[in-house]
């Protein structure tokens, strides 16, 4: 009997088990990072803009090796908790009011370097309600500035792997859902600094966003994008700004949510909201269906 195991979208089989032992022995002295690349280009597992999947494979490597699978190599740098490696900030708290038109100087900078990654993900840490966490998969991160100053910043990453409301909505079967969900993007993070008190910024960064990430997504994936989705804990926001925005309301989650393989009930109640990016993306994000 052949086992096979589905992880980060990637069936596994006894084959492929055996490849990754073969490739973990004879590179085992080069690394973890070396040895997924490796395996990559052996499954001929690649990205539309041709970089490897790395940090999937590496996903799975861990899975593997939890399971006693496999074993692998030690790390060549030891593992820290990222809180810790992220550290918190103080910014100079310059206070901003009136209306989103009355700063002409608004923009959405998409970061490139390592330096402002850095600075994302502290004010991340350090001013939003869930901090920050590794994003797994393709993401994209920008810092709005009025000016000089930094207001806000928003975090989008790989679309959520399965939500009926969505599949329903758009009218997906899972073949189709699974062959064309690079097409969504979702908003992960999204931060107005607390002391900055302009009226409809928000709303006004959710539409530059609109504006910007199928381009920007475009060119660091290779991907197109045509629609976007959110989740807004009910409990904690009204999601106001996306309504303003224009996005759509889906309806509500289960309260459960994936980590790894598995699947486990939070209680966790979102609101689903999304926003198409083109008039036809329902016959886009549905081509190549029977």
């Amino acid at each position: 009997m052949v086992n096979t195991w589905t992880i980060r979208g990637r069936t596994i089989t006894d084959d492929d088990l055996l490849l990754i032992r073969e490739t973990i022995a004879r590179n085992f002295h080069k690394g973890r990072k070396y040895i997924s690349r490796q395996i990559c280009h052996r499954w001929e597992w690649y990205q539309p803009n041709g970089q490897t999947k790395d940090m999937a494979c590496r996903y799975i490597l861990l899975f593997l090796e939890k399971k006693e699978l496999i074993k692998l190599p030690p790390r060549i740098y030891p593992s820290h908790n990222e809180k810790r490696r992220t550290g918190k900030i103080k910014l100079n708290e310059v206070s901003l009011a009136g209306k989103a038109g009355d700063y002409p100087g608004l923009r959405l900078q998409l970061l490139t370097k390592a330096d402002e990654y850095k600075l994302w993900n502290r004010i991340i840490h350090s001013y939003h309600y869930q901090g920050h966490h590794i994003i797994v998969g393709k993401f994209l991160k920008y810092i709005a500035y009025i000016n000089d100053i930094p207001v806000a910043c928003l975090g989008w990453g790989s679309a959520a792997w399965s939500l009926i409301q969505r599949e329903t909505w758009i009218g997906w079967d899972k073949k189709t859902k699974d062959k064309n969900l690079g097409g969504i993007v979702n908003n992960i993070r999204f931060l107005i600094l607390p002391w900055i008190k302009v009226k409809y910024l928000a709303s006004r960064l959710l539409a530059l966003s609109a504006k910007k990430i199928a381009h920007d997504w475009f060119q660091r994936y290779g991907e197109s994008v045509y629609l976007l989705e959110t989740f807004v804990e009910k409990d904690r926001f009204k999601g106001t700004c996306y309504k303003a925005a224009n996005w759509i309301y889906l309806g509500q989650t289960k309260g459960n949510s994936k980590r790894g393989s598995y699947h486990y009930h939070h209680g966790n109640i979102k609101d689903i909201y999304v926003y198409p990016l083109c008039n036809d993306f329902r016959s886009k994000l549905r081509r190549g269906e029977p």
